[in-house]
């Protein structure tokens, strides 16, 4: 999908501090970190929200949480507890329409959220 901002980040036509990449993945900075560490790890493959995923997406689900428990640990503030949150739709506060996981660490965490 050409006009999908993360697809351009995955394909490099956009600028993103890359922190990790395999072949099913990519993991970048958020641009407006809501908390000290803010990552966000999307499937290299569009896929619009949850509500997309096929029965072919359960590993790939799996594998973007077990790439960002990796990047929490990475760093000294996700050894402290980390969030992991992924938004489904405009009313849950989907404003990319590409599947991405949202990692936060390094602030004490509100609950409920929103």
């Amino acid at each position: 999908m050409t006009s999908c901002i993360f697809c351009q980040i995955s394909k490099r036509e956009l600028p993103a501090k890359i922190v990790f990449e395999d072949n099913h993945c990519l993991a970048f900075e958020d641009v407006h970190p809501q908390a000290p560490l803010h990552l966000l790890v999307i499937p290299k493959r569009h896929i619009e929200s949850l509500n997309e995923l096929g029965s072919e997406d359960e590993g790939l689900l799996g594998h973007l949480t077990f790439i960002a428990k990796e990047l929490a640990l990475r760093h000294p503030v996700g050894a402290t507890g980390y969030r992991t949150v992924i938004n489904t739709g405009a009313n849950a506060g989907q404003s990319v329409f590409h599947v991405h996981l949202h990692l936060l660490a390094g602030r004490p965490m509100q609950w409920p959220p929103g």
